[in-house]
């Protein structure tokens, strides 16, 4: 079948709670139409309808039958079934059909209908200890029996054009993110003999369902939308997204689409932030009702040392740790161009170690290979500018370190500086501890949101770098082992982090909204690391509210937050009203009808999120927040303020009594410009505001644009 496609990826879904989670962030590929069954450019459409009167059919068949009336006339009735592709229920109001064009614009012209080329990409996969739940109803489609367990108690395929097929995990990189979630406790768990010790996933008591949609090729918004469909209708607790796509408006997005319908039936959705870091404004999955994920750096490396011939020393990593490599010292020498194929010469690198420079283009392994094919021992590979100080544990087909930016200045300066330079590696093997974890990586996307300036994004961040869990096949065909994990870096990984903590979460406090589980995660966020310094990004200076939202996960202190900012999914709609979106714009996500005219549209910073994101000119703005005491009864909390350079930050009342728990508050928030003015030359400032009680602090980031 075609259909417009990009990315591909699974959905799982962890259970006392579920998780649904998806993969990769890809860009959209272009439209792809074929011949179809003698028909000429059949594409896939989603096809949207308004709700009949009375609701929507309680049985199935007569629902898919009331959306083959839609279809044109033109299709004979027995034409009609395979013309379906999904009927859906739950994600929206609606189907999808293959058509030509003009039989779509056809039924546009039907009153009730909306149509939508399926150029919106996205991922998913499920799965779920102890039996499965009585509320589950999910499907395994293995066709062994022992396909699934009490661990993946369900999986489904809904990759098009191979239904009917069991959901294998072909790429590994579904069960790479289900394993980080919600895996078992596994000892002697390794990557080739690194990181050794007991791998479990976040959340190892959950149960897990598999929805995979994508191929190599990409994915498609109908199978996205209807493998949400699947998972809200199967009853999952948390939806874990590690896909998406560049900023677009919701509406037009598959995953918020998707999402908004399952915070409907309280289920969470945490997504990748997106993989185009570190280019302002490139986070995704930035709808307010999305937790919205960044990747830090853990305090684990794989250690492969470079040795300079003047004494100097430079930590990299590498997976591949030879236990035969020599500990002497070989002359070094700098290949100017990036050590792509057809650029190094044998003359010039045989039986020396060579430096290159990372470009983003040809992959660090091609290099070494292209290395080891010209006779070289060993490889430095320096990071770009760009990268900074993120590196990655590989496996190497030699010998080699991957070192930062600044090692890779130091190690040129050294090789100019004489002429008969040399160096040597240490593979130093497992460290732990290194106390400037977290750091923001490079590539984690960041904020500003384009949809949405006034929400700040991303929420939070989680480990996403050389991150070990699962895999379906050993690294080696002749790996003796049975256990076969790997080592991967990404937004990706980041997303199953923060689903697991969400479903502990959801596990200890079942009467919580999405929400309010988003809300403690980030109110209680660190913003130190090891040392208790600023969290910093690749370029080893404090990283940017924007780079890391709320701060970085603390999965102890968001069980027990003390206060939580909550929001019920029809407050979504003044917000999605001052957006500007039209009433069939706001309809299509909140899926019931919206008359903006009738609705009190709030800017974005007016909704009840746990931070704030303001543009300020030179007249004050004010915002209302609500909060609800979750902790003690009887408690008190007073506000901290840390305002941003050139803000005034006044909060009223400063003080807030409590008598109960689930009683709520208000407070006011007045921002304006100070006397002091702006510092020169900045476009936004940042600070906090927390309040503070004898046993608990709840934290809310503050960014300022100054216009």
């Amino acid at each position: 079948m075609c259909m417009e496609k990009w990315g591909w990826g699974v959905l799982q879904i962890m259970g006392v709670l579920f998780l649904f989670a998806l993969f990769f962030m890809s860009k959209s590929s272009p439209a792809i139409a074929c011949d179809q069954g003698g028909e000429s450019r059949l594409k896939t459409y989603i096809v949207h309808l308004k709700e009949p009167e009375g609701g929507v059919f309680a049985e199935s068949e007569n629902l898919e039958g009331w959306y083959k009336s839609f279809l044109p006339a033109r299709i004979a009735s027995s034409k009609q079934q395979e013309r379906m592709v999904y009927s859906y229920r739950n994600v929206l109001t609606g189907f999808a059909a293959r058509l030509t064009e003009e039989e779509a614009k056809e039924m546009e012209a039907k009153e009730g209908d909306g149509l939508g080329n399926t150029s919106e990409p996205s991922f998913i996969w499920g799965r779920r200890n102890a039996t499965p739940p009585a509320k589950w109803t999910g499907l395994c489609e293995f066709n062994k029996s022992g396909g699934c367990s009490n661990k993946v108690i369900g999986a489904r395929n809904f990759e098009s054009g191979s239904k009917g097929m069991p959901p294998f995990d072909e790429g590994g990189h579904g069960s790479h993110t289900a394993s980080i979630a919600a895996g078992n406790f596994v000892k002697h768990a390794n990557v080739l003999g690194n990181a050794k010790g007991t791998a479990a996933g976040v959340a190892p008591g959950a149960h897990l369902a598999i929805y995979k949609i994508c191929t190599d090729e990409g994915c498609a918004g109908a199978d996205i939308l209807a493998a949400f469909d699947a998972a809200i209708a199967d009853g999952v607790d948390v939806l874990s997204v590690s896909v998406g796509q560049k900023s677009t408006p919701f509406y037009d997005d598959a995953i918020a689409v998707g999402a908004f319908a399952a915070i409907r039936k309280g289920i969470l959705v945490s997504c990748s932030a997106g993989n185009y870091g570190p280019t302002s404004a490139s986070v995704g999955n930035a709808a307010p009702w999305i937790l919205t994920v960044g990747a830090s750096t853990i305090d684990r490396s794989i250690r492969a040392s470079v040795k300079l011939g003047n004494g100097e020393k430079f930590d990299g990593e590498s997976l591949f740790q030879p236990s035969d490599y020599p500990p002497e010292f070989f002359p070094l020498v700098y290949s100017p161009y990036f050590c792509s194929a057809g650029t190094v010469n044998v003359a010039d690198v045989e039986g020396k170690v060579v430096l290159c420079d990372s470009d983003g283009k040809t992959s660090i392994t091609d290099k070494g290979r292209v290395v080891k094919q010209a006779g070289g021992v060993a490889m430095i590979v320096a990071n770009s500018d760009l990268a900074g100080s993120t590196t990655i544990a590989l496996e190497h087909v030699l010998p080699a370190s991957h070192v930062s930016y600044s090692a890779g200045l130091s190690i040129k300066a050294y090789i100019s500086s004489t002429s008969h330079p040399t160096a040597s590696i240490a593979f130093e093997g497992t460290i732990i501890g290194e106390p400037s974890a977290p750091e923001v990586i490079f590539f984690s996307a960041r904020g500003p949101s384009l949809a949405t300036p006034g929400i700040l994004k991303p929420d939070i961040i989680g480990p996403g770098m050389n991150i070990l869990a699962a895999w379906p096949t050993p690294l080696h065909n002749n790996s003796p082992s049975k256990l076969t994990f790997n080592l991967l870096s990404g937004t990706s990984m980041s997303c199953p982090h923060l689903s697991g903590v969400a479903a502990l979460i959801k596990s200890s406090h079942p009467d919580w909204s999405p929400a309010a589980i988003k809300s403690a995660i980030m109110t209680t966020a660190d913003i130190l690391n090891l040392k208790d310094s600023p969290i910093l990004d690749q370029t080893e200076h404090p990283a940017s509210i924007f780079a890391i939202g709320a701060g970085h996960v603390n999965p102890l202190r968001a069980n027990d937050p003390g206060l939580i900012y909550d929001i019920q999914p029809d407050d979504y709609i003044p917000y999605l009203c001052g957006l500007g979106y039209n009433d069939t714009q706001v309809g299509l996500i909140t899926l019931r009808t919206v008359r903006c005219s009738e609705e009190s549209s709030i800017p974005e910073a007016q909704l009840n999120y746990p931070s704030f994101s303001i543009a300020l000119r030179s007249k004050a703005r004010r915002f209302q927040r609500t909060v609800t005491n979750v902790g003690k009864p009887t408690s008190s909390y007073t506000v901290h303020i840390a305002a941003p350079p050139g803000v005034d930050v006044t909060v009223k009342p400063h003080k807030l009594h409590f008598t109960k728990r689930n009683q709520k508050k208000t407070y006011t928030v007045t921002f304006k410009r100070s006397s002091s003015g702006v510092i020169t030359g900045e476009q936004y400032a940042q600070g906090f505001l927390k309040w503070v009680s004898a046993t608990h602090s709840a934290r809310s980031p503050i960014a300022v644009k100054f216009e």
